[in-house]
């Protein structure tokens, strides 16, 4: 009987863990480029109380064994990365993937982070930055005296804008992407950053639009993946499983309440 009460305990912890993650997944239904996350389960050791195959008689065997299961863990959480809707914005420095890849920035440490959201500002020096004054990289610079409404960023990642005086567009820059062989590897460290591991495999660079890139759309932001809807009925899923697994501790308790109480 005491198997059935850890057996349930940890169907509880599992589901706990499940409500956390659906619950992180809903507070960044604003956030751009966010990507879902999604909780993994396996079952635990089985306790094998007859092998399927053992000898019944001389001539005949059992066709099915005897096991008894000890519960669920988590095994892995994976982000999905599925593209979430594209938002016209009609700001100059934002820009959306549209497709594979991620942009890439240079952090303090000077080590680099991937991202999808694409809502970068222009800094004092005219340089590409994202919300925490990461820089793009490539580094982007534009020209002092540029026009902020020339500013234009082609689907192919070239960055051009016009300066005072000159009516001909000038080139500034080339945006690059980063895709990874598992994107699912990539280690989330906030901020809407993603860092490389073994697991995800070295960036692979290139000019969006070709060799499998997705495409940079200009003034138009990535928003999240997450579904409310679905996530909604996700947590009403958690919320009776772990109900069910609750109400087997109970019954698990009477149980054992009526074996103590037998002798009286």
């Amino acid at each position: 009987m005491m198997r059935s009460l850890w057996t349930a305990a940890s169907g509880m912890t599992g589901q706990q863990f499940n409500i956390d993650t659906i619950s992180n997944n809903l507070s960044n239904v604003n956030t751009n480029g966010f990507k879902k996350n999604r909780a993994d389960f396996e079952d635990l050791l089985y306790q094998t109380s007859r092998l399927a195959g053992t000898p019944a008689t001389e001539e005949t065997t059992v066709p099915t064994g005897i096991q008894v299961g000890h519960g669920v863990k988590v095994s892995a959480t994976q982000k999905m990365y599925s593209q979430g809707a594209l938002e016209s914005t009609e700001n100059i420095s934002d820009v959306a993937i549209q497709g594979e890849g991620f942009f890439r920035v240079m952090m303090i440490d000077g080590s680099y982070g991937y991202t999808r959201d694409g809502s970068f500002k222009i800094d004092s020096n005219g340089q590409l930055v994202n919300a925490n004054g990461y820089r793009v990289m490539p580094e982007i610079v534009l020209p002092e005296n540029f026009v902020r409404e020339s500013l234009s960023i082609s689907q192919d990642g070239r960055v051009t804008v016009q300066v005072e005086g000159n009516d001909d567009p000038i080139e500034v820059g080339q945006m690059e992407l980063y895709r990874f062989t598992n994107p699912a590897g990539l280690k989330a460290v906030g901020q809407n950053l993603m860092k490389v591991t073994n697991a995800s495999g070295d960036p692979i660079g290139g000019r969006p639009g070709f060799d499998g890139m997705g495409q940079t759309i200009h003034k138009f932001l990535e928003k999240s993946n997450v579904s409310v809807v679905q996530e909604m009925v996700n947590m009403i899923v958690a919320q009776r499983a772990y109900e069910l697994n609750s109400k087997a501790i109970q019954t698990s308790d009477t149980m054992l309440g009526i074996a103590n109480n037998l002798k009286r």
